[in-house]
């Protein structure tokens, strides 16, 4: 019967090993992955900065998932180069034609002298409350992090801004801005279930902000008491990293595409009339903006609003969850996100379709210099503002 030393012998003669100089070396060049294999605790002590670390008892079901370029350059380390070594045969039987492990390990490399760093981990309770995130390799530990570090701004606390809220809340977003200057009335509660009875007459912002602090503390809810305008929107998305779109009139919307321009900041767009639902993302630049979408807003009576027209209560629940979903996807740069696309949602026919959107080459917002867009109020006519001349 074999025993460890001679399982370790055996998997040694299959693999390549190089030493802590030649690791270091490797890992300089262009796709190298340093895989640390250590045990957690190991791990949060000191690790080589930029490493992916997966213990070695989940390597086998989570490195596909991680990793999944089977010729990239693998350097494989544990403490010592015992547990790299059975990781790096376990890497060939799965098709890693490049991985090498590294002999003496951290604990050598550390030894030396060579750049190492304790890394950011979650705490206990995050681990906890973020686990069904970490057993996702596409999101896993670094992913939560990520989404701990991102700044998410919500146009409006509504039927839209309310799902997309709580479930950007829920997922560990860390930083979450509201700006909304409506108070909570009675014929809200209806759909936008950030709110409640007790806080009719409350400043919606600040409804929203107890919700969200109730549903995770890890989260900072930064309440923008005002309305958007001309005045403050640069201000407003230079601070954060991706916009989620409730307005529910065209001005705000032209207002904020040139805006998104200027800044970089993608939209998550979502409308909703009736029994229907519309979302996208205009990714600027980058992508059509949502001038190409919509060159000019339809008459008024063609577009009345929900306050007019109706909507159905559960329908901003759908198209606000898919908008937080393709901000988490933005967050994450996971699979492929709506930009140049329009997923159009009908309740009545419970159906789905996804239509193409073009980027006109000659739209007045997206096609020209940044720099020369003029950002000032819109009418209900919503014109494009003229262009800036070039500076300089």
């Amino acid at each position: 019967m074999a025993t460890y030393r001679d399982l370790l012998r055996q998997a040694k003669q299959e693999i390549r090993e190089v030493s802590t100089e030649e690791a270091d070396e490797l890992r300089q060049q262009p796709g190298a992955i340093v895989l640390d294999v250590r045990e957690p605790d190991e791990y949060e002590q000191g690790a080589i900065p930029g490493s992916l670390h997966i213990p070695r008892g989940n390597l086998e079901s989570n490195i596909e998932g991680r990793v999944p370029d089977r010729s990239a350059p693998v350097i494989v380390l544990c403490a010592g180069g015992f547990r790299s070594a059975f990781a790096t045969k376990t890497l060939g039987e799965l098709g890693y034609t490049n991985a090498v492990s590294v002999v003496g390990g951290f604990n050598r490399w550390k030894d030396e002298g060579r750049e190492w760093r304790t890394p950011r981990v979650l705490s206990p309770e995050q681990r906890n409350r973020y686990h069904r995130h970490l057993l996702l390799p596409e999101v896993g530990e670094a992913g939560q992090l990520q989404l701990l570090d991102a700044k998410v701004l919500l146009l409006g606390a509504g039927g839209l801004g309310s799902p997309a809220a709580m479930y950007l809340a829920a997922a560990g977003v860390g930083t979450i801005g509201i700006i909304d200057m409506d108070v909570v009335d009675e014929s809200n509660l209806q759909r936008q279930i950030l709110h409640n009875i007790e806080r009719v007459g409350e400043r919606k912002v600040d409804s929203a902000k107890k919700t969200l602090t109730l549903l995770n503390p890890d989260v900072n809810v930064v309440a923008h008491d005002t309305r958007l305008g001309a005045d403050n929107v640069i201000e407003l998305l230079s601070q954060y990293d991706i916009v989620v779109d409730g307005a529910d009139n065209f001005p705000s919307r032209y207002l904020l595409n040139d805006a998104s321009l200027k800044t970089g900041t993608p939209v998550v767009h979502g409308s909703i009339f009736r029994f229907e639902g519309q979302v996208t993302v205009f990714k600027p630049h980058d992508g059509p903006c949502y001038r190409c979408f919509i060159p000019e807003p339809p008459p008024a009576e063609l577009a009345p609003s929900c306050a007019e027209a109706g909507v159905l209560g559960v329908l901003p629940g759908i198209v606000g969850s898919i908008q937080a979903l393709e901000a988490i996807k933005l967050i994450l740069d996971l699979g492929d996100s709506l930009s140049g696309r329009l997923l159009a949602y009908d309740a009545l026919e419970q159906s789905f379709r996804t239509y193409k959107l073009k980027r006109d080459p000659h739209c007045p917002a997206c096609s020209v210099d940044p720099q020369q867009l003029t950002i000032a109020e819109y009418d209900e006519y919503c014109m494009p503002h003229p262009l800036q001349p070039p500076q300089g």
